[in-house]
């Protein structure tokens, strides 16, 4: 079934119309799959449009080229991706960069690779962030404990990123040895920002 027109309204500032469809199979996957397991606790509709996929492309947008890198060699490690936030967004809206989406939890992590069977760009890693050995040029991730990702981004990553609340990063911004950004902040209220460093 194509993407309803208010939720292709949406996200057509970021994607085109074949990239919606991919998201808008995602999103009917959520919901079936949300209502057995608890994915997320936002409602479906334009809320959980905006909460979880403008949020995420509205991050993506402002990645920074790592310097040196080929526009279609790059790697993400989406950490903690749950249900698939912002890592999927990411792979639709960069179909030519690798990204990897970790999930500890072995359920969400069988909705992920459910999910994105159709994303030949994705793959899925059922393990915690901490056992991770592989390099990437980002680790990405949201809703997870900062310092967790920070720690294992300088381990495995040149660059990180991070959807966090203003408290949150006030709390760990100097305790890493992470050249960061400006902050970037996320339109839609909430106090939360889109935080960029390199380690």
């Amino acid at each position: 079934m194509p993407a309803p027109e208010w939720f292709s309204q949406l996200l057509r500032e970021y994607l085109s119309d074949p990239q919606i469809e991919q998201l808008y199979h995602h999103y009917e996957l959520l919901l079936r799959w949300n209502a057995r397991m608890n994915l997320t606790t936002v409602k479906s509709g334009p809320e959980m449009v905006i909460r979880h996929y403008c949020e995420s492309l509205f991050f993506a947008t402002h990645l920074p080229m790592p310097k040196n890198a080929q526009k279609g060699a790059i790697s993400v490690l989406d950490l903690g991706s749950g249900a698939g936030f912002p890592g999927i967004p990411i792979a639709v809206l960069h179909p030519d960069w690798r990204v990897t989406l970790v999930e500890s939890t072995h359920r969400k992590a069988v909705f992920l690779r459910e999910s994105t069977r159709h994303l030949t760009n994705v793959a899925v890693r059922a393990e915690r962030m901490e056992e991770l050995v592989e390099h990437a040029d980002w680790v990405v991730s949201r809703a997870v404990e900062a310092k967790s990702v920070l720690v294992t981004a300088e381990r495995i990553a040149s660059h990180v990123a991070l959807m966090v609340g203003e408290e949150d990063f006030s709390a760990v911004r100097k305790e890493f040895g992470i050249a960061w950004d400006e902050p970037v902040r996320l339109p839609w209220g909430d106090r939360k920002l889109c935080v960029y460093g390199s380690t």
